[in-house]
């Protein structure tokens, strides 16, 4: 792991006053005696500090202002987090300035560094999918400013967060499939390095567990979360020997990605593959057949890293990390409808499964 740089709040804590007092004593301020002076700049000197201006400049100014880091500005998903945020920050007296990653890590990087150039009080943002370093965000946690990720995040245990919960929003799916009479059930997963990723696989992993079905790694893939990706994924899934029944999707990208392959490729939704998609964008309405999808409580999202900020914001000694954790719904449509049972004998076939003396074809 790469070893921080000094930071003012290193220097308090070795010397064990605040960080107002270090930041004053290095600028040789009057209000600071000459002995603590001389302390300070020689353990600055020892320890080869050098000065953050940019999260200095944090520290003696306040805007009023949250900048907000969104991995893109088409979705429904990040719009409608957005509109929690600015809600709750105007009913407060802040406002919002919002840039894009692009699902760039360097992108990312530029967007942060842009936004302090411009003193903002603090940061909310969720992480590009290409991050997997998280250097870029040291200064500001060792200057204490507010910064809070939601949805896809990092370093929790260091960094307020607002996320769902994934993995039983994963067993739901998994769960809704099985009930429906479906066996073979796939995941199109995200980026390996994404927390939602792991913890969606996690989720349909035990369901799988628990409904009694093996899991079979050929029945899960990853994609990067493009609709070329996704489709890819698809189309591996729909060339296995024993191809899926089902298919749900890490996201509603990959799901719609998902059901135009299967309609290419003359497959029936859900007749012949189910599908179930994630976020539940608007999309998931109009589109045929209509897409089972798992809704987030956005608006809800967006409020709650408002509140979380403000309470960094205003608290006269940093606060220690709070994740809040909110629900899903899974929103079910025509597109997973259970399978049509068809009455048999009490033998088992080979071409179904048995399930109270039903056969689900």
């Amino acid at each position: 792991m790469r070893k921080r740089p000094v930071s003012l709040k290193t220097l308090a804590q070795a010397l064990s006053v605040s960080m107002s007092t270090v930041s004053r004593a290095l600028r040789n301020h009057p209000d600071i005696s000459p002995e603590l002076t001389r302390k300070v700049q020689l353990l600055a000197q020892e320890l080869q500090y050098s000065p953050n201006p940019l999260a200095m400049g944090l520290l003696r100014s306040q805007t009023y202002t949250i900048g907000v880091i969104v991995p893109d500005l088409v979705t429904h998903f990040f719009a409608s987090i957005i509109s929690g945020i600015e809600r709750v920050a105007n009913e407060h007296g802040y406002h919002i300035v919002i840039r894009s990653s692009y699902e760039s890590y360097q992108k990312e990087k530029e967007c942060l560094a842009d936004l302090l150039k411009l003193r903002v009080d603090g940061i909310i943002m969720c992480l590009a999918q290409e991050t997997q370093e998280y250097a870029h965000f040291d200064a500001l946690l060792d200057a204490e400013v507010p910064l809070v990720f939601f949805d896809r995040v990092c370093r929790a245990t260091e960094v307020a967060t607002v996320v769902v919960d994934n993995q039983e929003a994963a067993r739901r799916i998994t769960r809704h499939f099985f009930e429906g009479g479906y066996r073979r059930i796939a995941h199109i997963a995200g980026p390996a390095s994404l927390n939602i990723t792991q913890e969606r696989i996690e989720g349909y992993q035990q369901a799988l567990a628990a409904c009694g079905l093996p899991f079979e790694e050929s029945l899960l893939v990853h994609c990067d979360l493009s609709i070329a990706s996704a489709t890819a994924a698809t189309q591996r899934l729909l060339a296995l020997p024993n191809r899926p029944d089902a298919i749900f999707g890490v996201n509603d990208t990959t799901a719609f990605a998902a059901m135009k392959e299967l309609k290419r490729q003359g497959l029936r939704i859900p007749q012949d593959v189910a599908l179930v998609g994630f976020t539940d964008e608007f999309h998931a309405t109009v589109v045929e057949p209509t897409l089972t999808s798992v809704m987030h409580p956005t608006v809800e999202i967006g409020q709650e890293a408002a509140l979380l900020f403000l309470e960094q914001a205003r608290a006269a000694t940093h606060p220690a990390p709070r994740q809040t954790i909110l629900t899903t719904q899974l929103v079910v449509r025509d597109s997973s409808a259970p399978k049509l049972p068809t009455r048999i004998d009490g033998r088992k076939t080979s071409s179904g499964v048995r399930i109270l003396g039903h056969r689900y074809s």
